[in-house]
């Protein structure tokens, strides 16, 4: 069973991608693959030093993401190209972890993107995790330690949330603490372990 499980930056997806990995999920992680794929001494890090400059490596040659975020989430045109050079190695990528999974397995893919992609028809099924955005904004700058204005645009360069609700088979609602999450969490692994015995 192929689960597209997305979310805003910010809304609890990793915490819910943690919790079904514990209950036996084989979890995908887009974000992960996608530091793979731009590590020092790939094609991937050749390409955006090429499009965006050396301003955006770190002084040991590693991605300077800080440095890379504020030129691509302020421009789409520049998102679109970072996009271009990163999508077609983290799809390669996928394939290859998906094709290594045994047949029944329970395949969570954590892909933050996916509703502005336009993936959802690559899933049985499309989790989403929701919070409000202003949950989302205090979650940014108390956590991780982003701007407000940072945040904001992090925030403003995904999908609104409506159009990630409209593409969701299943909703998790993560307004609240994230303690809270375990019950909804047991809760789908329950109904996704029934629908595939």
């Amino acid at each position: 069973m192929k689960i597209g499980l997305t979310g805003g930056i910010g809304s609890g997806k990793s915490e819910v991608a943690r919790r079904l990995a514990a209950r036996g999920a084989l979890v995908i992680d887009a974000d992960l693959i996608a530091r793979e794929v731009v590590e020092p001494g790939t094609p991937g890090l050749a390409e955006i030093t090429a499009t965006f400059g050396a301003a955006v490596l770190r002084p040991d040659g590693a991605l300077d993401r800080e440095a890379l975020g504020k030129i691509v989430f302020t421009d789409p045109a520049q998102l679109k190209a970072l996009n271009a050079i990163v999508h077609p190695k983290v799809g390669a990528r996928v394939a290859e972890l998906q094709a290594a999974a045994p047949d029944d397995a329970i395949v969570v893919y954590d892909v933050p993107l996916l509703a502005e992609n336009n993936l959802a028809a690559m899933y049985d099924k499309v989790i989403v995790v929701d919070a409000d955005d202003l949950t989302r904004l205090t979650r940014l700058t108390t956590t991780r330690g982003m701007t407000p204005e940072d945040a904001q645009s992090r925030i403003a360069a995904q999908a609104t949330r409506e159009t990630r609700l409209a593409i969701a088979d299943i909703i998790i609602d993560n307004n609240g603490p994230l303690a809270s999450l375990d019950a909804q969490v047991a809760e789908l692994w329950h109904e996704l372990t029934h629908v595939t015995s």
